[in-house]
């Protein structure tokens, strides 16, 4: 987080509520920007954009002028719990004969030819 943005939260921000993962999003106090109140997340730890439970990401691109209640926060039972995106981290899926899994898949099936310019 940088000391600029934490300084406008103290200074300008209004906090309106906080996620499952402890980020905190906040609206700006009385002044607008080309007709919208300003909406901004401080992020619990790393800052990653996919840490933003949908709820809360409909809320800050103005989607909705209040963000979603509990009752609508409710998972469905075939809904998965939200996940940030993995990419680049320990936790990223590796398929078979990724480089970073070995390198070896499966052989071919010797149904594939090739393509060669005539």
């Amino acid at each position: 987080m940088h000391l600029g943005t934490l300084f406008y939260t103290w200074f300008m921000g209004e906090l309106v509520g906080a996620d499952e993962f402890s980020n905190r999003y906040y609206r700006s106090r009385g002044r607008k920007l080309q007709g919208r109140e300003r909406r901004w997340v401080l992020y619990k730890g790393q800052v990653e954009a996919s840490k933003v439970p949908p709820e809360w990401h409909a809320w800050l691109h103005h989607t909705t002028d209040a963000p979603l209640t509990e009752s609508a926060v409710r998972a469905w039972p075939w809904q998965k719990e939200h996940m940030p995106n993995p990419t680049g981290t320990r936790q990223a899926y590796l398929p078979a004969g990724h480089d970073l899994k070995g390198g070896r898949r499966a052989p071919a099936s010797g149904d594939y030819e090739p393509w060669t310019p005539d």
